[in-house]
């Protein structure tokens, strides 16, 4: 297992709501690909990487609007639409033939499906995405409900996400587990009553505030499964 994830309390759960980019998946190196290619055809730059802030601010947003506004914050002249189907069809690719399921994945699933822990994707991705990344891992089979934050209109700096996954897997906050390795989706779970388990993923930010919202913390180097001494059945 990699050693044995930080614990600040154990969890008694009913249900487990997963992230699926940085979390389930090995994915977020997309966004590396994603800046590069976006500054050779838009920008007319090689290597292009953006300010942090930026890069910070478009993992959370929903999909279409994430485009949105990287193209008005990088005064691209080419449509919204355009730059919507550019990072489609680079999106749909790497999910279909790059993206991986990160380590202890299947591990702590079959775990949570043997002890009769229900589980739900929220992610910030389209959800006609989804999919395509959770059967390329194996992953599609452990899940009851698969929700985007697109279908809400609003991203995970709100907790209206968390709030339908609660409803759909018919638990209440303190009975469920929220998996993420986005800081600012971490704060608002636990904002709601959630139990928290923050992970690590080298090409996102912001890991002390992860590790400060985190009932369980899996750090550089653990993988997924490390959490499991953690739940008490």
């Amino acid at each position: 297992m990699g050693g044995e994830a930080e614990m600040r309390t154990s969890m008694r759960i009913k249900g487990a709501i997963f992230d699926m980019d940085g979390t389930l998946v090995d994915s977020l190196f997309f966004w590396g690909v994603f800046w590069r290619d976006l500054g050779e055809k838009f920008l007319g730059k090689q290597n292009y990487a953006p300010p942090e802030a930026l890069d910070l601010k478009v993992r959370t947003m929903i999909f279409t609007d994430a485009m949105a506004y990287v193209r008005d914050a990088l005064d691209i002249k080419a449509s919204a639409e355009e730059v919507v189907a550019f990072a489609a069809e680079n999106l749909t690719d790497f999910y279909r033939y790059k993206v991986k399921a990160k380590a202890g994945a299947h591990a702590l699933l079959e775990h949570l499906k043997k002890t009769g822990v229900r589980m739900c994707v929220a992610s910030a991705t389209d959800k006609k995405y989804l999919p395509i990344a959770l059967e390329a891992c194996g992953l599609s089979s452990y899940f009851d409900t698969v929700l985007s934050c697109a279908d809400l209109g609003v991203g995970k700096d709100q907790p209206d996400v968390y709030l339908l996954a609660l409803e759909k897997l018919g638990v209440e906050a303190k009975d469920a587990a929220v998996f993420e390795d986005s800081f600012v989706a971490l704060e608002t779970a636990k904002g709601i009553g959630c139990h928290t388990v923050g992970i690590f993923d080298e090409n996102n930010f912001g890991q002390d505030r992860l590790s400060a919202a985190s009932d369980v913390y899996i750090a550089k180097g653990q993988t997924l499964d490390t959490v499991i001494p953690h739940l008490s059945e």
